[in-house]
């Protein structure tokens, strides 16, 4: 084996943390501002990673959260309390979050509830003018990915995916190293997630909490009545609202593979696994192992729930095997092994959502595309779709390697889009 070192590597290329100039060129026009211009954000979703996010964003400066929508009052105080005691101004509260893409003053809408809502919300603020950072995965189905991308080109808006690995200065190099050569030719690359989640139960039919207005929390999605091991969390697990630990987790690990082997859409996707722990209400697997194959390369991904013990010393990680060795990184820092399997570089990193969110910034004020921009976000998304789609259906799934989409099996196609709620179809 014989790699360029890391100090070669940077001074190769001008990695750094700079941003990606967009594909479309200067044509491209969302509302550019200046380097000291305040962008004010509104945040939906707020119970969890809604506060986490207007946290982290106030951190940065030049920030204004003007507004926290979530439909739950206790989780939109949370929201509020937050915003204040990050030293913001006491933001409005609102349920509904098309009262907040009617707030001119609202440059940006952060998109942090359920899966459901993803696709929706994003098509929604494009076209009321408002740019979007959108949780992972980025949408509940495929073909509301596609519309996402359509959305933000058509109202030419920054919409940047919460995959915020693509934005760590260590993950950037490491898989730049990878397509590099730093270990060779790379043929495989493999995904993981484990964890210890217990049981959810057999849910009871039971009032709506007080504070709650579920018919707006279900928004797009057809209605269902209420039951008592949905919400908060527990929704992840039910094809109704979510897409399951492979999109809640594996999404993360599968978009560094996707990315280090530079590869799009699969030719072939085989899923299998169950639920084996618990006879409870869960609808998704809580073990899973898939592989998508790319022609001359091929990602596996393994997810466990609920036995915590993880591969190459960690519970989330991504690796990458060449013909001169091995690159592993736990998400954050990375190792790269020689073709004898001698550790022989070791390179540890920092997380944390702050370049991720950065970089959001710097791409409306400056209107390049961002690192993890919806076109690559449902790309690295729709490999979990089809994870998901051949699990519920056949077991394998065939794809056109153009675009993705699937081909012959018409149970497998039905799982393409999904039903709405009327008056709820969100195309651009």
């Amino acid at each position: 084996m014989n790699p360029f070192s890391r100090r070669q590597f940077l001074q190769r290329t001008a990695l750094g943390t700079a941003g990606i100039a967009w594909a479309a060129g200067p044509g491209w026009g969302p509302r550019v501002l200046g380097a000291n211009d305040r962008i004010v954000l509104a945040v939906m979703g707020a119970n969890g990673r809604g506060s986490d996010l207007a946290a982290g964003f106030l951190k940065l400066g030049g920030v204004e959260i003007g507004v926290v929508c979530d439909v739950d009052d206790r989780a939109l105080a949370k929201g509020v309390q937050t915003v204040v005691k990050g030293g913001g101004r006491e933001p409005r509260g609102v349920r509904d979050v098309r009262r907040v893409l009617d707030d001119r003053s609202v440059d940006a809408l952060v998109v942090a509830t359920p899966d459901h809502w993803h696709g929706p919300a994003t098509i929604l603020a494009c076209s009321a003018g408002k740019h979007v950072y959108v949780e992972k995965p980025a949408c509940h189905n495929p073909q509301e990915g596609e519309w996402m991308i359509a959305a933000a080109r058509k109202h030419r808006r920054v919409v940047q995916v919460g995959m915020q690995r693509r934005s760590m200065p260590q993950i950037i190099e490491a898989i730049e190293r990878v397509r590099a050569g730093a270990v060779g030719t790379v043929r495989f690359s493999r995904g993981w997630y484990t964890n210890t989640r217990g049981s959810i139960g057999r849910g009871r039919p039971v009032p709506v909490p007080a504070g709650l207005d579920w018919t707006l929390w279900q928004g797009p999605a057809p209605e269902r009545p209420f039951r008592d091991n949905i919400v908060h969390y527990h929704w992840h697990w039910f094809w109704h609202w979510g897409t399951g630990e492979l999109g809640n987790n594996g999404i993360h690990a599968l978009d560094l593979c996707r990315w280090g082997l530079g590869v799009d859409f699969p030719q072939r996707v085989v899923s299998g696994g169950g639920r084996y722990h618990f006879p409870d209400d869960q609808e998704t697997p809580d073990t899973q192992v898939v592989t998508f194959e790319f022609g001359d390369r091929a990602i596996t991904w393994e997810g466990r729930s609920c036995q915590r013990h993880g591969l190459e010393g960690s519970g989330f990680g991504a690796s990458f095997h060449g013909d001169q060795g091995t690159l592993v990184t736990d998400g954050t820092g990375y190792r790269i092994y020689d073709a004898a399997d001698k550790e022989i570089q070791k390179v540890p990193g920092t997380g944390g959502d702050a370049p991720h969110l950065r970089d959001f910034l710097d791409a409306i004020r400056s209107g390049r595309q961002p690192r993890a921009d919806i076109d690559e976000g449902h790309r690295s998304t729709l490999l979990c779709h089809l994870g998901n789609i051949a699990w519920r259906t056949s077991g394998a799934v065939t794809c056109d390697p153009r675009n993705g989409r699937l081909a012959g099996d018409r149970a497998a196609r039905k799982l393409w889009e999904r039903e709405y709620r009327k008056g709820w179809v969100p195309r651009p």
